[in-house]
């Protein structure tokens, strides 16, 4: 079982996207035996909410379901648990490796470095441009599973 977590600042837009995408991804081709796939935020902003209604909206609109979700926070055992820890952006990184205690073992990225490209995903809470951060998640989760299958 390859076990993934998506993660960002609050855990209701870009990281619950990714995690509904690749979930949908994978159950398009019949691999959800071989992945256990979750989300979390960096900070406690956000905990115990639901997805965004942009990333709900989104989602909707290509149809595809959105993973029964409460933000949570990520924590040092989850560097542990997961076998990749993936991040929306450098701050998510920089964030990630401080609750981790650094990154001996290479787990955490940058989502967008799966597809050739070290920028990051724009946030779309202060964007508002949830388009965007769609085509971000569908190059980073489709390069990904193309990593993995």
């Amino acid at each position: 079982m390859i076990k993934i977590l998506f993660v960002c600042h609050g855990n209701i837009c870009r990281s619950t996207m990714c995690e509904s995408y690749f979930t949908y991804l994978v159950q398009q081709r019949g691999l959800s035996d071989l992945f256990s796939i979750a989300s979390a935020a960096t900070n406690r902003e956000e905990i115990g909410n639901p997805p965004h209604y942009g990333t709900v909206r989104k989602l909707r609109e290509e149809g595809i379901a959105v993973v029964p979700h409460r933000a949570v926070q990520m924590t040092a055992a989850d560097y542990e648990k997961y076998d990749y820890l993936i991040g929306m952006d450098s701050a998510n990184i920089r964030n990630m490796q401080r609750i981790a205690g650094g990154d001996p073992k290479g787990k955490i990225r940058k989502l967008l470095s799966f597809a050739g490209e070290e920028r990051d995903v724009a946030d779309p809470w202060y964007t508002g441009d949830f388009e965007a951060t769609y085509r971000d998640t569908v190059a980073g989760c489709t390069a990904l599973l193309k990593l993995l299958d």
